[in-house]
Parts: C-alpha cells; structure tokens; sequence
C-alpha cells in the first residue's frame, strides 16, 4: 500500500497553492493508495476529512506538520495544536497521550552541510544531527522529500541508517507538480488513521521514489561530498 505521509493544501496550509479535491484526484492518478494531509500547526476535523474519502472514495487521514524548536515534526493520531508543543517535549507527552506518533520531516533542513571539505566534516554533522533532542521521541526520520534535493535526500537517509531508524518518504506536496513523486510503502492494509499509526510504530514500512517507476523501496546512491 502506497501512502504519501506528508502533503499540504491551502487555506489550511497558507504556503500551499493546492486545493484539496485537486491534491486527491491527482494522488489517485499517480497510483496512490492513500494521502494524508498535514498542515502546519493545523489538524483536520474528521468530518471533513470523512467528506473528503467519500467524495472521491479515496483513503484521506488526518495529521499535522508541527513547528517544533528542534525542527519540524509530523505527528499522527493529535485532533488539535495545543500552545506548547513548539517544545518537542511537550509535543511528544502529548502525542503518547493520544496514542499518537511521530516522525522527523525533511531532518536535512539546519542540519546538514551546504559545504564540507571531507568526509570528517560530514560526519560530524550527522553525529550533531543525531543528537537533535526532538529524535529520541520519533518513530522514524522522512528519508525522502519530495522538494528535497538528491544531496539533501542523501544526508537524511544516512542519518536514519545511523541512528537505525526506519525511513518515511512523502511529497510535502504544496503545489500539484508535486504529488506522486514519493510515498510510504505500508505492507499491511491500512483504513484509518489507527491502523496507520500501528504500522508506523511497529516499523513496518519503507521510503519508495516513485519518479523511478520502481516498485521497490528507495535507497539512494551514495554521493560525493
């Protein structure tokens, strides 16, 4: 099953030039199984959401890109932003209360080098990476971004590898260009959001880049820095 983690319309998600109905159809044009939508700082109501998967008989589920001190974060399973949770901490008791979970997004974003003159220097910058406070709480890193470079994508991926985290893929679709360029693979059927937040926890899912026509978990080579 093919989900894309991470997607946003507008007005919920003012940067985004995507309509809802427009993100969906084209999501199913592009051989999705599922979407969910994660506005910044901003939770669907399940009513829309449910008047969204009837419409286009299409799986739509609920989360939330949250703007966290430590980065942004992608949580599962919260039904409102409550003030506090820009402190990862807060934002993680919060989410264990709702039985929630969470995932880095886009972890090369302030983290990792534009310049390095060796391997040492890269290195290093994954290790500080490694130690962002927001990570001891996350079920996964998004490995893969759709908006984000090769080089960019790569510095992800090998901070999950280095902290043995499972990678997520999604488009952070803001524009309809966007959509269908990546998502999660999930071997299990998933139906709602409960279902996705299980899966997610146990692990049980991998990155694919859908650009590549490969039916087959993403890994991107390794490149030169």
């Amino acid at each position: 099953m093919l989900i894309d983690l991470h997607s946003h319309t507008w007005p919920r998600s003012h940067d985004s030039v995507l309509n809802p109905d427009d993100l969906v159809v084209r999501a199913k044009a592009a051989g999705l199984d599922a979407v969910v939508f994660t506005e910044h700082d901003t939770v669907w109501d399940m009513k829309s959401i449910e008047e969204l998967r009837a419409k286009h008989n299409f799986l739509v589920l609920a989360g939330v890109e949250i703007s966290t001190d430590d980065g942004h974060i992608l949580a599962f399973g919260i039904d409102r932003y409550v003030f506090g949770m820009h402190r990862s901490r807060e934002l993680a008791s919060y989410t264990d209360r709702a039985e929630g979970v969470l995932v880095a997004a886009h972890p090369y974003r302030r983290q990792m080098p534009w310049f390095s003159r060796n391997d040492e220097e890269y290195g290093s910058a994954l290790d500080k990476a490694s130690r962002n406070p927001a990570y001891q709480y996350v079920s996964g890193l998004e490995e893969l971004n759709g908006r984000g470079s090769e080089k960019e994508n790569e510095f992800s991926r090998r901070l999950a590898e280095m902290m043995k985290l499972p990678g997520t893929a999604g488009t952070d679709s803001h524009a309809i260009s966007d959509v269908g360029k990546c998502a999660t693979y999930f071997d299990k059927e998933i139906h709602d959001e409960r279902e996705l937040i299980a899966e997610l926890k146990a692990g049980r899912f991998s990155a694919v880049d859908m650009r590549s026509g490969k039916p087959v978990p993403f890994r991107q080579a390794a490149v030169e820095v």
